[in-house]
């Protein structure tokens, strides 16, 4: 059995494990990411976390010599470079992150590959979570943000400029005040985000009269559970905005399965179903039977699909590069 460590660096925190071919979680530990401190700070912290998981695992026998990465923002994954990213990180954009990781663990540049952490998520799910055994999943997760990504024959769809995935980011009927588009946080109006994420709900539910000294979206739910007609119309909005979105992914993609998860999707009943009765509402005929899961495998799953990078799997590495030594990953890239 081979063993890799799988990273899922986020804006707020970075979570890392040592991962077996088979999928298993054996141990991990998590770090704040320093996502104020620019971009060598954040490399620096993250390999001495992932060089304390190496050695754990050498105590206990085991040999790790490869890591992946599921990181926020665009990630080239050919070459390992963070082409973009939100004002969550900053200096994050730019940053050589797969040769950065290695040069500081002592690797060779073809042991650590990356992709965007929602990719990552997707990939974890497809392999051993709610969508494993499948050939094609799409998932889409709800949360701070809306993030998605379509896995096809064991490898996330990452997109001719690196954006695949970034299916918070079209339009939405829902996306309106009044006939006014709302400001999406991409900088443009009336996207999906800008009514179907965590914080659109607590936006959403000042918008319509409610109390601004709402704290956040969970104190939202607690509302809406105690009978607040004005908190579940904006959890029931934001919801069917979600469900009719996915549900129009779903009939672009045909996918075997859909998932969803993020915050909102553990949230319970009164967000899942009103946005399942959307999503199912917006399917072709065709598609009237598409599984429809949450998915299962929680904070660990970006952390598994981030070691599934190295470990046998057919996404994205640079063509020059040879076989890594955890596994016998293919070279072609899908876009």
């Amino acid at each position: 059995m081979t063993y890799a460590v799988g990273v899922d660096l986020g804006g707020t925190k970075t979570a890392a494990g040592v991962v077996s071919s088979a999928g298993e979680v054996l141990f991990s530990d998590t770090i704040p990411t320093l996502n104020r401190s620019g971009g060598e700070a954040i490399l620096d912290a993250t390999a001495h976390l992932v060089a304390g998981l190496v050695r754990r695992a050498s105590d206990a026998g085991i040999t790790v010599g490869c890591v992946g990465v599921g990181s926020a923002g665009v990630i080239d994954a050919a070459r390992g470079v963070v082409v973009s990213a939100t004002d969550a990180i900053s200096g994050w954009a730019g940053t050589a992150l797969t040769a950065g990781l290695a040069a500081r663990l002592g690797l060779p540049a073809s042991s650590v590959r990356a992709v965007n952490d929602v990719h990552a998520h997707a990939l974890g799910e497809a392999w051993t979570g709610a969508a494993a055994g499948t050939a094609s999943s799409l998932l889409v997760a709800f949360g701070t943000g809306v993030g998605g990504s379509f896995v096809l024959g064991g490898a996330p769809i990452l997109g001719h400029r690196h954006a695949g995935g970034h299916v918070g980011h079209f339009a939405s009927p829902y996306a309106y005040d009044g006939g006014t588009p709302l400001p999406c946080v991409c900088g443009r109006a009336g996207h999906v985000e800008a009514i179907a994420s965590g914080p659109a709900i607590l936006e959403s539910y000042v918008r319509r009269g409610g109390q601004a000294s709402v704290p956040d979206t969970r104190a939202v739910f607690g509302l809406a559970a105690a009978g607040d007609t004005t908190a579940a119309e904006a959890i029931a909005v934001a919801a069917a905005a979600a469900g009719q979105a996915v549900g129009g992914l779903a009939n672009i993609l045909d996918p075997e399965v859909v998932l969803v998860s993020g915050g909102l999707a553990d949230a319970g009943t009164r967000w899942w179903t009103p946005m399942e009765t959307a999503l199912r509402a917006e399917l072709l005929p065709a598609l009237a039977g598409v599984p429809v899961r949450q998915a299962t495998l929680g904070n660990a799953a970006a952390m598994v699909g981030a070691a599934r990078l190295v470990l046998d799997s057919p996404v994205a590495r640079p063509a020059a590069s040879s076989a890594s030594g955890c596994g016998t990953a293919q070279t072609s890239q899908r876009i």
